[in-house]
């Protein structure tokens, strides 16, 4: 039996996101049915993490055992001639039988990208966010910084996520970078994410940036535990997973 790591890239727009549903298109479906052509065998993949319908990956990482003889730097090559142009592994190697994406992952970098412009531009619609108001982003910037640090993020996720899960998690960062092109890109590192947790602190930077909320009223958002206290949830499509970290 072997362990294999997978680095895999896709452009979600056309998914339902990582995860297996009945009745639904999604990445680790789309994938495992390539690896069982190539592998002869059922495959689960197990990722470092679930992304949302729409969202994107940089390099999303996911493993899996099998028992096929296709030398590991191979099977990259060999499962891209069955997958879609928006879903690519970008490397492939063995690891050892005891390591798991998930469990094993120590921190994990977000990317949300956003556009200003006054129309629609088609070569980024699909992956970044239109943005057509001024933002502040020196207003930002001292926003993000009240987000660094271990919190209960209770108000950054959905009821749900509240009822069921425990929901302090650490940012070691929150960069926002201005790029060419009218690009803002906004990076958000952290030992774990809740579920929509990055797009609602990006809708709440958002809203910092627009005037409708001061950004020395963050650290009391954080403390409140309420999700309505927050701006709203930012795209899907904005969102890049960037980086695992092991």
């Amino acid at each position: 039996m072997r362990n294999i790591l997978l680095t895999v890239q896709y452009d979600g727009t056309n998914y339902s996101g990582w995860q297996k549903q009945e009745g639904q298109i999604t990445i680790q479906q789309t994938i495992e049915v390539a690896l069982k052509e190539i592998c002869g065998h059922e495959i689960e993949l197990f990722a470092s993490g679930r992304t949302d319908a729409g969202v994107h990956a940089y390099a999303q990482m996911a493993n899996f055992t099998c028992e096929c003889n296709i030398p590991s730097e191979k099977i990259a090559y060999a499962v891209n001639s069955k997958l879609p142009d928006d879903i690519k592994v970008i490397k492939s190697e063995e690891v050892n039988l005891g390591f798991h994406a998930r469990f094993n992952a120590k921190r994990k970098t977000y990317l949300y990208k956003l556009y200003f412009s006054p129309q629609p531009l088609p070569l980024k619609e699909r992956n970044y966010v239109r943005i057509q108001y001024d933002l502040d982003l020196n207003q930002i910037k001292r926003s993000a910084r009240y987000f660094i640090g271990t919190h209960d993020f209770a108000t950054f996720t959905t009821a749900v996520d509240m009822r069921e899960k425990e929901t302090t998690r650490t940012i070691y960062s929150v960069k926002i970078v201005k790029k060419p092109d009218n690009e803002v890109f906004i990076y958000v590192t952290g030992n774990g994410f809740l579920h929509n947790m990055v797009r609602i602190i990006v809708g709440t930077l958002l809203e910092v940036g627009r005037g409708k909320i001061r950004s020395r009223q963050i650290k009391q958002i954080i403390e409140l535990k309420n999700r309505k206290s927050a701006g709203a949830t930012a795209p899907a499509k904005g969102l890049h997973l960037l980086k695992v970290y092991y």
